[in-house]
């Protein structure tokens, strides 16, 4: 026989019911994340590069996933979706499924930028990406053909005055901070300087060792296999500090152009924006034991680049500032998306 229970004692049968499969639910969640780490990946991952083979973007790339392959037992392919100054690359990376294997490997700017110069950017470069790990920072320089006559930042200053239509300047695309430098040099000394942008730094580096375009302002670890061949020649480095892969290389505030630098360039991995936390976990554990490998440093210091570890905490924080930081100078040179 049985005997129904009161509505009091239902109510707190129930009650504890709930509670019991809220508490099961939890922790199946928590025992599920750990596996879903190790699970990942369990098949071969797309690095998209949103520049041209060569550039420091895919350059970066090449150097770190011989190693991280190894260490997450996948295959990583690198594919480089290059134009519109990274935006192609970096939109089909944000319209991705946030399952681990689609990733970008890009710099910034242009990736806070490109928005600010040109219209049409349907993704927001902070709330559409998951931050993963800052990787390295890549110095850029001012360099100019071995033919020349343009020795010393003050020829180079002089030269833009003297001449009617003053100089031209090669980057690797419009939104990059060699442009951002250039427009900075142009409006800080007064100069009449004429960007050409690229799609991406290997097609404006020939340009410039051919001298068909007067100067550039590029990646220093593009340039600098033509500065010791003496192809190119290095008027200075344009952040604030000289790079440790050329401290021989001054920078152009120590040419004579007193308090100018631009920020410093970075080089990270991200993903689209909800990439699950074990699986960000896992791949920034496995990018810092890379960065860490001594064969590793030396290839990126031999590149023109300066390693840089982190956490996503960081990486995310510091593409919020610097977004401000780019927002800022754009707006004062008075630049409109066009």
């Amino acid at each position: 026989m049985t005997f129904p229970l009161p509505a009091a004692g239902r109510r707190r049968l129930l009650s504890h019911s709930l509670k019991f499969g809220a508490l099961a639910l939890a922790l199946s969640a928590a025992w599920a994340q750990p596996a879903a780490a190790q699970a990942y990946p369990s098949k071969p991952i797309k690095l998209i590069a949103p520049f041209a083979a060569g550039g420091a973007a895919d350059t970066v790339a090449r150097i770190l996933t011989p190693k991280l392959t190894e260490l997450l037992g996948q295959p990583i392919i690198i594919e480089n979706r290059a134009g519109a100054s990274g935006a192609i690359g970096s939109a089909f990376v944000a319209a991705a499924p946030a399952d681990g294997y689609t990733l970008l490997m890009n710099l910034g700017p242009p990736h806070q930028t490109v928005q600010f110069f040109t219209k049409g950017v349907k993704y927001d470069p902070v709330k559409d990406f998951t931050a993963i790990s800052h990787v390295a920072t890549a110095p850029q320089t001012l360099v100019v053909p071995a033919s020349s006559p343009i020795k010393t930042v003050a020829d180079f200053v002089a030269a833009a005055k003297a001449s009617p239509k003053g100089l031209s300047y090669a980057t690797s695309g419009a939104g990059t901070s060699q442009h951002l430098a250039g427009l900075l040099l142009a409006s800080s000394q007064k100069l009449s300087l004429t960007h050409v942008g690229y799609r991406g730094g290997a097609p404006a580096l020939t340009d410039v060792v051919g001298a068909q375009i007067d100067s550039g302002l590029l990646v220093l670890s593009n340039t600098l296999p033509y500065i010791q061949s003496g192809k190119l020649r290095a008027l200075g480095v344009v952040e604030s500090h000289r790079s440790k892969s050329a401290p021989t290389i001054p920078t152009l505030a120590e040419g004579g152009l007193t308090g100018f630098s631009v920020p410093d360039t970075w080089v990270g991995l991200m993903g689209p924006a909800g990439l699950p936390a074990p699986i960000v976990q896992r791949i920034n554990a496995e990018v810092q034991k890379v960065l860490k490998i001594p064969e590793v440093r030396a290839q990126l210091q031999q590149a023109g680049y300066d390693a840089v570890e982190s956490t996503p905490e960081e990486f995310s924080k510091l593409l919020a500032d610097s977004t401000l930081v780019y927002k800022s100078i754009v707006e004062k040179a008075g630049i409109k998306p066009e």
